[in-house]
């Protein structure tokens, strides 16, 4: 049925990266909530306009806002008053129709939509911020287009989570195409925000007390049901790094891919480089220079020039942006590997 729409997502180009081979702009949510709203309004077709509501940190409602204008209808995103400024301007930027802070997490914002917002509005959609099939399958989409483009399997994928709605659909996609017990995949979680692997470590699906990672794109404090298990297959490892290893790994993008790129983004690259990517896989694989490593850069909404310069300046100093992202600077280890 959604065929008969435009897709709210664009092809995103697969580039092997020889600065972070040597070393160690938009969200990928526009594909898995493109295509949740997508069918949303395939089956209310004919109908008055939806209004679609999203509970988010920020991406996934930049995501809503975009899918819902390229089909002609109205969003509004609730977002936890944790936010920061610059996402609420980006969200009333991208032409929403209203944004709410509420709550201090995404669950909380949720609830608001579901139990305050949604009873006044008969035309009202809630719009998921990970947690549904569609959200997945829309997702699993990004894992099609990197088997496209290399021409077969990667060897490793690194992602971040955080309501895990791309693990999902990166687990989905190894399943359909069979590669479920040869490519490796590495679930990246910055301290503080760290719901899945706090699971996994108490062999149990948990709530976590609260959100204290500045990555505010991963602050989901419970995983889904489906995210909990595919996590403990023996393919999938967990790792959590610090907010600063994640800071730290946003300047090297910036400096060698020229890309200014989130803390949710950042926490995929310490792998590249340090030995950290053989500690994770230990003996279920070994990579030599003809491996395909393959890191999803996720998102790019939640950062600003101010932002980056501020963590080059308070954690590595202001010698100069090449020596001081190049050279041997201190480094937090990985706090966590939790390792199947």
């Amino acid at each position: 049925m959604e065929e008969h729409f435009p897709q709210p997502w664009v092809k995103t180009p697969l580039i092997e990266s020889r600065a972070l081979g040597e070393a160690a702009k938009w969200s990928f949510k526009s594909r898995g909530i493109g295509t949740y709203i997508l069918r949303r309004a395939a089956e209310r077709r004919g109908s008055s306009k939806i209004h679609f509501y999203a509970a988010s940190g920020g991406n996934a409602g930049i995501a809503c806002i975009h899918a819902a204008k390229v089909i002609g209808h109205p969003a509004t995103v609730v977002i936890p008053t944790t936010t920061k400024p610059t996402m609420v301007s980006k969200l009333w930027a991208m032409g929403a129709m209203g944004v709410i802070q509420h709550g201090a997490s995404i669950a909380e914002a949720q609830e608001y939509i579901q139990k305050v917002l949604l009873p006044k509005d008969p035309n009202g959609c809630f719009v998921p911020p990970f947690d549904h099939p569609d959200i997945w399958e829309g997702n699993a989409t990004t894992m099609r287009e990197i088997a496209e483009q290399l021409g077969g399997k990667p060897d490793v994928v690194v992602c971040s989570v955080g309501g895990r709605g791309l693990l999902n659909g990166i687990m989905q996609m190894l399943d359909d195409k069979g590669w479920s017990n040869e490519v490796e995949v590495l679930a990246m979680e910055t301290e503080g925000a760290d719901s899945l692997n706090q699971s996994l470590q108490t062999g149990k699906l948990i709530t976590a007390p609260r959100i204290t990672s500045q990555a505010t794109s991963l602050g989901v404090v419970r995983v889904s049901q489906k995210t909990f298990d595919y996590a403990q297959r023996p393919h999938v490892t967990s790792i959590v790094l610090s907010d600063a290893e994640a800071a730290r790994s946003c300047c090297l993008i910036a400096e060698h891919e020229r890309m200014m790129v989130e803390l949710t983004v950042g926490v995929n690259v310490p792998v590249c480089d340090g030995g950290l990517l053989e500690k994770a896989l230990g003996t279920k694989k070994t990579l030599d220079r003809s491996s395909k490593v393959v890191i999803v850069v996720c998102g790019g909404n939640d950062i600003n020039i101010e932002m980056l310069m501020g963590w080059h300046t308070a954690m590595l100093g202001v010698e100069g942006f090449q020596e001081s992202t190049t050279a041997a600077a201190p480094r937090t280890r990985p706090r966590r590997v939790a390792v199947n």
